[in-house]
């Protein structure tokens, strides 16, 4: 039987057999908490050069169905799980992870302890680490990890980004622009709901969005560094430019990037949020959120600032949402549109028209 081996950056190795595309890959290997979602956390622009651990023990129960994917390719570099179900359920129809894995040219491994390797995560903090079937040259590539920069010191956004500028039509009487640094699809069926959608770049300028007339700006979930300096400079400048300008609203990548532009500042965390069970306390009540990101924004660099934290995570205390004291600009760190109620948070689309409308929060 083929043997694979998913090693760290630290020496570690573990070993366990090969599913989806036979190849190698390096990422920074992380976690989701879900149950399910697999389909949606591999297709997720976030996820850009990671490795995803699942959780839950048994992965692929279900088969993989286009319907449910939330861009046009899968973006994490490789799939770890403790057991891969060769034979899933016709509940959703479509066909096989493996199949699905294959076809995007994503190596997989199965049989690992992925409850011991979660352990090490959380204590350590994120690793580098890669899915390997060369027992021989671990050692050369546990050296090769070491000296490999971690994947968000690159401009991840620029690969996720649309090339250009896209004018959806829904029928709706008002427009807004969603500035894309790897938007789900589901934020924009979201939108598509309540208004025409004008899709900009990530490094589009605030002068053309401004002139393009739309109403208000949604900035999209992505993956990386917020904080980058070629985020800095083009979508963190566009942010400040026009917050006085028009609504805005941030949803987990942007809302890290709402709190750069108005001054805060973010920083990476020790393993991050990724999973379907993760609790907010927002305005008096807890809610079960989406998530998926590995930098928070820094609540101390707020202070003094029209920035103000208005939803909090209960399990550590980090931010979870954002917004201004006087402008009609507010975030989410979460994914609204990916609540696993299933419509717990959504409402925040609706207080984005709310706001369009209005002209305040």
């Amino acid at each position: 039987m083929a043997k694979s081996y998913l090693v760290l950056e630290d020496g570690s190795v573990f070993e366990g057999e090969p599913f989806g595309y036979r190849a190698s890959a390096t990422g920074e290997v992380v976690f989701s908490t879900g149950m399910s979602g697999y389909q949606e956390s591999l297709t997720d622009p976030s996820f850009r050069g990671q490795i995803l651990v699942m959780t839950y023990p048994l992965i692929g129960n279900y088969g993989i169905n286009d319907d449910f994917c939330q861009s046009g390719c899968i973006h994490a570099r490789g799939l770890v799980v403790r057991e891969y179900c060769r034979e899933p359920s016709p509940m959703y129809g479509g066909r096989t992870l493996d199949d699905f894995l294959k076809c995007n040219r994503i190596p997989g491994i199965s049989g690992v302890d992925t409850r011991d390797l979660v352990i090490k995560i959380r204590t350590m903090g994120t690793l580098k680490g890669a899915i390997t079937e060369d027992r021989d040259g671990i050692d050369g590539l546990v050296k090769e990890l070491k000296r490999m920069p971690a994947p968000s010191e690159s401009n991840l956004v620029a690969e996720v980004t649309c090339s250009c500028i896209q004018e959806h039509d829904f029928g709706k009487d008002v427009r807004v622009g969603l500035l894309d640094c790897g938007e789900k699809n589901g934020i924009l069926r979201d939108l598509s709901q309540r208004f025409d959608v004008t899709v900009f770049p990530y490094d589009t300028p605030a002068d053309v969005i401004s002139g393009s007339k739309v109403k208000g700006v949604l900035l999209s979930n992505g993956p990386g560094d917020p904080s980058h300096p070629a985020i800095l400079k083009t979508t963190a400048r566009t942010v400040a430019d026009l917050s006085a300008e028009m609504p805005l609203f941030g949803i987990c990548f942007g809302s890290q990037i709402v709190g750069i532009a108005m001054g805060g500042k973010t920083y990476k965390m020790k393993f991050g949020h990724r999973g379907t069970n993760q609790p907010v306390k927002y305005d008096g009540r807890v809610y079960i959120t989406s998530q998926n990101h590995g930098f928070a924004v820094d609540e101390n660099s707020l202070e003094g600032k029209d920035m103000v934290v208005d939803q909090t995570n209960v399990n550590d205390g980090t931010v979870e949402g954002l917004r201004h004291r006087d402008l009609p600009i507010f975030t989410s760190q979460y994914h609204p549109e990916a609540s696993p109620g299933p419509w717990d948070t959504s409402f925040l689309f609706d207080r984005f028209v709310k706001v369009i409308r209005e002209g305040h929060l």
